[in-house]
């Protein structure tokens, strides 16, 4: 109960069987408290100290000063220690964010620092989203959802609609029936967040306040870190990527739309990657789906196209012009 201001246990045991028993000596007292006399001995030493304990005037035994006087003796001590306390913190926090603006400002000139390891990364993130005024946008491919990270990410993206900040996220269409996604996505949107899904997506990448791009060190494993870039020039060039995607992505909740073809956007892209030589494993990874999905929508190309190989689906789906080998790519918004 008066460990808060200052005194031990032994102490505080020993002042209030002396304000409860006031006529007993110190062997008395001992045998009262069921303790030894060195250890009565030495608490009433440090209640004296705190001047809980006065020697008589007429030359008699110790004596409790009472605690209308002593105890608030202590607490009006203790009170300014915590101010003291107080203003040291402020001081020390003035001093942080200076620290950390001019360790800002060395970033920015640096254009890219390398963050290796997840929990060095996460650490990051979670102080560029303390520092996003505007807005956080990111591509979101299969390969970088783990359970782990959409859990630590949540605290972090609360933080940032609730203070207003708009958060625009693109997943791949794959992940429209995952459980996991449709709860976080559930979650996201009733707090004002955006997200939609595209067949393909090229990395993990996160832009914020279109000022700082993160993305992996390397493409094909995040968990090895990440690059933050600073570099006005490649953070354009990184949201103009995200804006391209974004203008042709569907949102989540509605149904992915056919083209005039009437290929839906899956069918389209999977068209766009047999024609570039990729495998049905490759294809696959690239779409966040089994090499038995691919293996189907592939036979459903072939036989729409009255094709013989894979490859020729694409070849012939490029001639018909049911998709562009290269896509405009418009500024960002």
């Amino acid at each position: 109960m008066l460990g808060a201001i200052g005194l031990s246990a032994d102490a505080e045991a020993t002042y209030l069987a002396m304000l409860a028993a006031p006529q007993l000596d110190l062997p008395q007292l001992a045998v009262h408290m069921n303790r030894s006399e060195d250890a009565v001995r030495a608490a009433l030493d440090e209640l004296i100290d705190l001047s809980l304990i006065t020697f008589g005037g007429d030359g008699g035994g110790l004596r409790t000063v009472g605690p209308t006087i002593g105890l608030a003796s202590l607490i009006a001590r203790a009170e300014a220690e915590v101010a003291d306390k107080q203003r040291q913190l402020e001081a020390t926090r003035t001093a942080v964010m200076s620290l950390a603006a001019a360790h800002e400002q060395n970033r920015d000139r640096e254009h890219v620092t390398k963050w290796e390891g997840v929990e060095a990364v996460r650490g990051r993130l979670e102080e560029l989203t303390l520092a996003t005024t505007v807005e956080c946008v990111s591509l979101n491919p299969n390969t970088a959802q783990k359970p782990e990270g959409k859990k630590a990410s949540r605290p972090l993206n609360q933080q940032m609609l609730e203070r207003g900040v708009a958060i625009r996220a693109i997943y791949q269409d794959s992940h429209r029936h995952n459980p996991v996604l449709q709860d976080y996505a559930t979650w996201m949107t009733d707090l004002g967040g955006e997200i939609r899904t595209a067949p393909t997506l090229p990395m993990l990448m996160i832009v914020y306040d279109r000022r700082v791009a993160v993305l992996p060190i390397d493409p094909f494993d995040s968990s090895k870190g990440a690059q933050e870039v600073h570099a006005p020039g490649i953070v354009a060039a990184v949201y103009g990527l995200f804006a391209q995607i974004w203008s042709t992505a569907t949102p989540l909740g509605h149904t992915p739309r056919r083209d005039d073809a009437g290929l839906a956007p899956q069918l389209r892209e999977l068209a766009r990657l047999l024609a570039a030589g990729s495998t049905d494993e490759m294809a696959a990874r690239k779409m966040g789906v089994s090499a038995r999905t691919i293996k189907r929508k592939s036979a459903e190309l072939m036989d729409l196209l009255d094709a013989r190989s894979r490859f020729q689906a694409g070849v012939v789906a490029a001639q018909r012009g049911w998709y562009r080998h290269h896509r405009d790519v418009h500024p960002p918004r």
